[in-house]
């Protein structure tokens, strides 16, 4: 486990408890004194704060990092350069150029690599995806996501050089590879509209974004993010398509709501602003944010050769969503997303008609029944381009 933070507590809790046959056996940090303490809090019997020394360890069979966005580019590469499989935090790097980076590194090497994108794995996600995929909306038009929450736990995330950027890089990754995967990661994204600034934190980067994906099929992903929201931390998603929509959330209301008058004493739920009042506690965080789901497929497909839902390349992909967003919100204009290679459906394969026929000679724009219970249809002609309302009795 390379990082000692925040992050890693959650990550080995899934890895020590999911399979139940993983352990972390190696702990870096990039100093004694956060390494020694996080080792002896995790039964972790090998510690370091020299990087190169965890990554070559005979015992490790995988590099987990969970360090800063700063620190990813170095840590996979060395990782590929020891032979060692490699699984990465989100954002995967500060910019699409160090992420593609990475991409070839661990593909030159011939190592597994994946992406621990952890939202995309949340249990109910997982449950919609798969409803996606079975056709029960029909064709997705439209997926929102939504992250926000009153800032980040740590300085590193507040400055820009480290992280990359703000709330966009932050959340903003979380929130993109949600729509793709609803939207579907063999279809390109286009280009993207986006407004970025800062409300409220006195910092170089933004604490707000709102943004537009386009894609090839002509669906819209759309993100919103903030460090300025206040109440816990707020994480949504809604899907649109052509026969039905999905509402999703995974935290700040999952059906546990508690009161308490005076006050309760430790943690509550992550980014929870208040310990007393109505709280909106979590069951089991590591299971709902998908930590355990993700390290399950990440293992299971390092082990079986195969490649995880989430890949370097998909974490590349989203890097490269977020730089366009950037020139956006500087140029106040829709800009392209310039991606190294595109490794998904040629544009052509996924064009879709748009129109729902009726008959021979029209397209049908709505099918209501009135309180009356006779059926009305509002049609279109092909030919005139003529509308038309057909009312049909029971």
């Amino acid at each position: 486990m390379l990082g000692t933070g925040f992050i890693a507590d959650f990550y080995i809790s899934a890895l020590h408890g999911q399979r139940s046959r993983d352990r972390v056996i190696m702990a870096y940090s990039t100093t004694k004194e956060r390494a020694k303490p996080f080792a002896k809090k995790h039964n972790i019997h090998h510690w370091t704060n020299d990087l190169h020394e965890a990554v070559n360890h005979p015992e490790v069979d995988i590099v987990c990092i969970g360090l800063r966005n700063n620190q990813h580019l170095e840590a996979a590469t060395a990782a590929a350069k020891a032979g060692k499989a490699v699984m990465c935090t989100k954002p995967l790097a500060r910019n699409g150029k160090e992420a593609w980076e990475m991409v070839k590194a661990v593909e030159k090497a011939g190592v597994f690599a994946g992406y621990l994108e952890d939202l995309v794995y949340t249990p109910k996600n997982l449950k919609a995806v798969d409803g996606v995929k079975n056709g029960a909306i029909g064709r997705v038009l439209w997926a929102k996501s939504r992250e926000t929450h009153p800032g980040p736990h740590s300085p590193w995330f507040w400055d820009k050089e480290l992280a990359g950027g703000g709330a966009l890089v932050d959340l903003g990754c979380h929130c993109i590879e949600i729509a793709r995967s609803f939207i579907g990661k063999n279809v390109r994204p286009v280009e993207v509209m986006c407004w970025a600034d800062t409300q409220v934190k006195p910092i170089d980067a933004e604490d707000h974004a709102i943004g537009l994906v386009k894609y090839a099929n002509g669906a819209i992903g759309q993100f919103e993010v903030s460090w300025s929201f206040r109440g816990g931390m707020d994480l949504r998603d809604e899907v649109m398509g052509t026969d039905g929509t999905i509402w999703l959330n995974n935290f700040l209301r999952t059906g546990f709501e508690m009161f308490t008058a005076p006050g309760k004493s430790g943690y509550v739920a992550e980014k929870a602003e208040s310990a007393s009042g109505w709280l909106f506690p979590v069951g089991d965080e590591t299971n709902e944010l998908g930590y355990n789901h993700m390290f399950t497929d990440m293992l299971n497909a390092m082990e079986s050769g195969g490649q995880p839902v989430e890949t370097f390349y998909d974490g590349y992909v989203v890097n490269e969503i977020m730089d366009a967003c950037y020139r956006s919100a500087k140029s106040k204009k829709w800009e392209p997303i310039k991606l190294k290679e595109w490794r998904g459906l040629p544009d052509e394969a996924v064009q879709v008609q748009k129109e729902v026929e009726y008959d021979k000679k029209h397209w049908l724009l709505k099918e209501e029944v009135m309180p009356d219970g006779s059926k009305k249809l509002l049609l279109k002609d092909k030919k005139t381009g003529k509308l038309v309302q057909k009312e049909m009795s029971e």
